[in-house]
């Protein structure tokens, strides 16, 4: 007998338009559980959290076992939060389809636009399913018209009772599909499920999840419409999310892209420092597990025995994934009232092990410890968290924008450090580089005038440390670093020598520069009645925004643009209260621009780069047997390497 067609589905929607629902009811239909749960009641076989449970929402992605004819499908469900959204986004990485869910009252909205962009940007084909249908004015043509307007072309109606094969509207989405249309007078399911792949074909059902209405036909187009991709022959996997089970051990969660994966095999990867070996393979439905011997190309698991997996990586074959949209813009400081701040340190550790964007900094001098998330949810989700897994009651401090800081210019800075024994000199030139690109470093020095290992030690060092500017103390982006010189001695040179030069270099270079003071940027779209459009503008424009001509549909205006996160992080509470609950503002992180009151929060922040030890930007010479400082500006007096232009 053929093994099925394999294929790992994902299901997306905002809050509240039922989206667990749906999944509850596909696996309702297709056997895999016996009794419906309900996400209001607590008991949805997906959201087996406890937070989840007590709040409503998806906050884990979860996933789930399904079969439909000869169709196999590994179901995972996403969380709808904002505040989530970096954890919606890892599972896209791993999806060959995407189920949109669109809430018939509200329509197609921001939060949808918002998605389908992160669905065009994965280049997943997707199928939508219009919840919600049993509830009153929900006109199925209309929201067509709504898709088409406001996400694009190729929305087609494959409900019970309509034929897509027959229609124009499909025909004309290819040369190839009106040319068989013209022909027999329909367009086969062969070139249909190409024009899905190809995301020129989006198949839209309708119908009421909670009542099982239309949850069969969306089964069926699945079945009919979809296509296993294309597997490679040698083992590939994408890592997509870490966790712990009860028992704290760590879960790796991949996705085989290809061969075949056994227990016991050794991980290996392009960027891979380490090979590790796999202890156990998972397959997970709900809160059970079953364990495999072999995980084949395109199934999904979770494997034990891996420490130092991260999502986004790939393993084997596979390379890496697309870098996130979600950036972690608000930073929280944690008030450990009775608890002891280094279990609350080591706990926020692991937490941060299994979340990419929820960043973690102790802070020595301060002896505090800094979060970096999303939102309050997330906050929230936190505190229950070390709460409920690891016994510990925190509060945290009032949040604030993380800020970060960039050079205007190149600018070559200069580490020395010399006690008596020790030696090490380090040249870094640092070069803006575009918006949003981060760091990168590189090594610009010869093999002969520094040995390769050496070399490698420093860029290492570079990699490691979270480098603060001089402006605010906040971590540095958007700069090319090259190593350009440096010497150590075959006798007095130590293991944290370099370190220490590096970081040194990197600050002394940051004195010298001019420097500019970054803040976050969203961007967002406003959906309010008309009669309030004047208000909203005039607000926008108070929080030092910018917007493009308003659009008008019906009774609402549509203004999109952008503004600082500072001034319009809290305002989607002033639109519903202006708006009585009719207006709607959807936000997008939207990159790092140059602050807009930066002398202010510059002021504000008070921030002393030559106090702070923990990032010196000063150096340590050695003269008669001893070693002493010299001041950041007084550096290139007593360095022992030639400098650039740039010094």
């Amino acid at each position: 007998m053929d093994r099925p067609r394999r294929i790992v589905l994902g299901i997306l929607a905002h809050v509240d338009a039922g989206k667990t629902t749906l999944a509850e009811a596909m696996l309702y239909q297709t056997g895999r559980i016996r009794k419906l749960g309900r996400v209001d009641h607590g008991d949805a076989f997906l959201d087996t959290d406890g937070m989840e449970k007590e709040r409503g929402i998806t906050i884990f992605a979860k996933q789930a076992l399904l079969e439909h004819g000869d169709l196999a499908m590994t179901l995972l469900d996403t969380p709808g939060h904002a505040d989530f959204s970096a954890e919606m986004e890892r599972t896209l990485g791993v999806l060959d389809y995407a189920i949109l869910v669109v809430s018939a009252p509200d329509g197609v909205r921001g939060q949808e636009q918002t998605l389908w962009r992160l669905l065009e940007r994965y280049k997943l084909p997707v199928f939508v399913f219009v919840n919600k249908m049993d509830a009153p004015q929900a006109g199925r043509q209309a929201l067509l018209e709504q898709l088409g307007k406001r996400l694009g072309k190729g929305f087609v109606d494959c409900s019970a009772g309509a034929d897509p094969a027959r229609l124009e509207e499909t025909a004309l989405l290819s040369e190839a599909a009106l040319e068989e249309f013209l022909e027999q007078g329909r367009v086969s399911d062969g070139r249909m499920r190409d024009l899905i792949a190809r995301r020129r074909l989006f198949p839209v059902y309708f119908g009421s999840a909670l009542r099982l209405d239309g949850v069969q036909d969306l089964l069926e187009g699945l079945g009919r419409y979809t296509r296993e991709p294309d597997r490679g022959l040698d083992f590939g996997a994408r890592v997509f999310k870490i966790s712990h089970d009860k028992d704290g051990g760590r879960l790796t969660w991949i996705k085989v892209t290809g061969g075949d994966l056994a227990v016991k095999a050794m991980l290996t990867g392009a960027a891979r420092d380490a090979n590790e070996k796999v202890d156990q393979i998972r397959l997970y439905s709900g809160a059970r597990f079953s364990l495999v011997n072999h995980a084949q190309a395109g199934m999904v698991c979770a494997l034990t025995g891996l420490d130092t997996t991260h999502p986004g990586e790939g393993l084997g074959a596979q390379g890496d994934g697309v870098k996130p949209l979600s950036e972690s813009v608000l930073t929280y400081t944690v008030l450990p009232g009775e608890a002891n701040i280094h279990q609350v340190l080591a706990a926020l550790r692991l937490l941060a092990d299994e979340d990419p964007l929820l960043r973690v900094r102790w802070v020595e001098r301060l002896g505090q410890v800094r979060l970096q998330l999303m939102g309050k949810v997330q906050l929230e989700v936190v505190r229950e968290e070390l709460k409920e897994r690891f016994g510990l009651e925190v509060d945290f401090g009032p949040g604030s924008i993380l800020y970060k800081e960039t050079i205007a210019a190149p600018v070559e800075g200069v580490g020395h450090f010399e006690p008596l024994r020790h030696y090490a000199e380090v040249h870094l030139l640092m070069e803006p580089s575009e918006p949003g690109s981060g760091l990168a470093f590189a090594s610009a020095v010869s093999l002969d005038d520094l040995p390769g290992n050496w070399q490698r030690l420093i860029l290492g060092h570079l990699r490691e440390k979270e480098h603060l500017g001089v402006l605010t103390g906040s971590p540095i982006t958007d700069m090319r670093i090259t190593l350009v010189a440096a010497r150590g001695h075959e006798k007095h040179t130590e293991g944290g020598d370099f370190r220490q030069a590096t970081y040194r270099a990197v600050r002394q270079g940051l004195m010298h520069a001019r420097n500019v003071l970054l803040e976050p940027w969203y961007s967002f779209r406003l959906e309010l009645p008309q009669e309030q459009l004047g208000r909203a503008m005039s607000d926008i424009q108070r929080m030092s925004g910018s917007f493009d001509a308003p659009d008008s549909e019906g009774d609402y205006a549509v203004v999109t643009g952008s503004a600082p996160v500072s001034q319009m992080r809290d305002y989607a509470l002033d639109v519903t209260a202006y708006t009585h609950g009719q207006g709607q503002l959807t936000c997008l992180v939207d990159g790092y621009r140059p602050c807009h009151d930066a002398d202010a929060v510059i002021a504000a922040r008070n921030y002393d780069p030559e106090a702070d030890l923990e990032n010196t930007p000063d150096s340590v010479f050695c003269a008669h047997g001893a070693g002493y400082p010299v001041k950041w500006s007084r550096v290139p007096d007593f360095m022992h390497l030639p400098g650039g232009k740039y010094l």
